[in-house]
């Protein structure tokens, strides 16, 4: 069993620090909002903290699950961040959805701390969350990830090293590349099925034993034909990812026409005001929400 701090108890970090005390880890927390904090402790025990720092001391992993890279950035570093109360040896390991460029950042001023760093994104959802099924993409040192793979495994079903700092990341661009095509092409299926006049829902379940078998199809299509879109993964959050896709890609030339289409899409729904509605309203463009 590990002594681990969890820094950020959102959507996702509530249920991942969860799962940690669950397993028998000794947890501490923090959160921006003390009541989120407070209301987790009531739930799994362990002991909430002021800051990142008076949390992340004594800790021999830290954990992170924020917004973005200005998030990560305020949390970790400065006199009150992670990095000022980690102790010489421990690792911090983020599972937040960021660039690539601020792991290397935050991994190079780690190492100069006599700090270890992994950047470890996840995929699953709020539903993986809950479940302890999330898949984790980790990038980093070989001893860091081994030493920090039991731990994540509380709320893991896959991990996987890809590479050095920032390959998490990367692949976790990856992940939302395939998201976004896929969801659109469901939205246009279950579109053209209905207006083929065919039971769009026994469509799904004779595809999705085919060729055609995908998670998105599997979970979102009974919602997405219900109209209901009030839950899962935010169109504002898909759109933050797909600002850091783009921004790669410019670095290194890939071209993501497809990509670039479906982000045109989910601006047209946040302009509707659906930027919380599940990414899986792509399908409102085709078919108005009743």
């Amino acid at each position: 069993m590990a002594k681990v701090t969890f820094i950020g108890l959102g959507v996702m970090g509530f249920h991942m620090a969860g799962h940690l005390a669950c397993e028998g880890h000794e947890v501490r927390v923090y959160n921006r909002s003390p009541e989120k904090a407070s209301l987790w402790c009531d739930e799994f025990g362990g002991d909430s903290f002021a800051t990142p720092r008076e949390a992340a001391q004594g800790s021999d992993l830290v954990m992170t699950c924020v917004g973005n890279d200005d998030d990560l950035r305020a949390v970790v570093l400065g006199e009150d961040g992670a990095f000022a109360g980690m102790q010489p040896g421990s690792v911090l390991v983020d599972h937040t959805t960021a660039s690539a460029d601020v792991a290397q950042e935050l991994a190079a001023l780690a190492a100069e701390r006599g700090l270890g760093f992994l950047d470890a994104p996840v995929s699953g959802g709020q539903a993986g969350a809950e479940s302890g099924m999330l898949t984790v993409m980790v990038g980093g040192e070989r001893e860091l990830y081994e030493r920090a793979a039991p731990v994540i495994d509380s709320y893991a079903r896959m991990t996987r090293l890809m590479g050095p700092v920032g390959s998490g990341q990367l692949t976790k661009m990856v992940n939302q590349i395939c998201v976004g095509g896929l969801l659109q092409g469901l939205s246009e299926a279950l579109h053209f099925a209905r207006r083929s006049g065919l039971d769009a829902a026994a469509a799904m379940e004779v595809i999705g034993k085919g060729a055609a078998q995908s998670w998105q199809l599997e979970h979102r299509h009974q919602s997405m034909l219900e109209g209901k879109f009030d839950f899962g993964f935010a169109v504002d959050l898909m759109r933050k990812d797909f600002a850091i896709v783009f921004a790669e890609a410019q670095r290194n030339g890939a071209q993501l026409p497809v990509t670039e289409l479906v982000d045109r899409f989910y601006g047209e729904i946040q302009a509707e005001g659906g930027g919380r509605w599940d990414t899986s309203s792509l399908i409102t463009r085709l078919e108005p929400p009743k």
